[in-house]
């Protein structure tokens, strides 16, 4: 993906599609987590897929330099109710299948350990 900057409601996008892939596994309730963030972030008809097909495009080895470039974006634009807000997405979507793993861990503390004033 170009180094254009994002919003803070597609950078939150990107940052939970990068979570959710971090385990190689998709599961219906993760699916869902990002699904009601899509319906309460995205109050207008967005096209969804552009995105979908940036993500898609990186290899693993991009994503954790992908995930830092979205909290820097997503950061720049948010309030700090937002970030937390955030957080609460991503840890439900990496707590859906009942199995925080490790990667899973390290994307999560990278948020954390980000945005430290939440």
């Amino acid at each position: 993906m170009p180094n254009n900057r994002m919003n803070k409601t597609i950078a939150g996008y990107h940052l939970l599609m990068i979570l959710s892939a971090v385990d190689f596994r998709m599961n219906t309730k993760a699916d869902m987590v990002i699904r009601r963030y899509l319906v309460e972030e995205f109050p207008f008809n967005v096209n969804i897929d552009k995105q979908m097909e940036a993500i898609s495009r990186l290899v693993p080895d991009e994503w954790e330099g992908h995930f830092r470039k979205a909290m820097d974006d997503f950061f720049d634009d948010a309030t700090e109710e937002e970030r937390k807000k955030l957080i609460k997405f991503a840890i439900q979507l990496a707590k859906a299948d009942n199995v925080i793993t490790p990667k899973e861990n390290y994307y999560l503390n990278l948020l954390f350990e980000h945005w430290e004033d939440l």
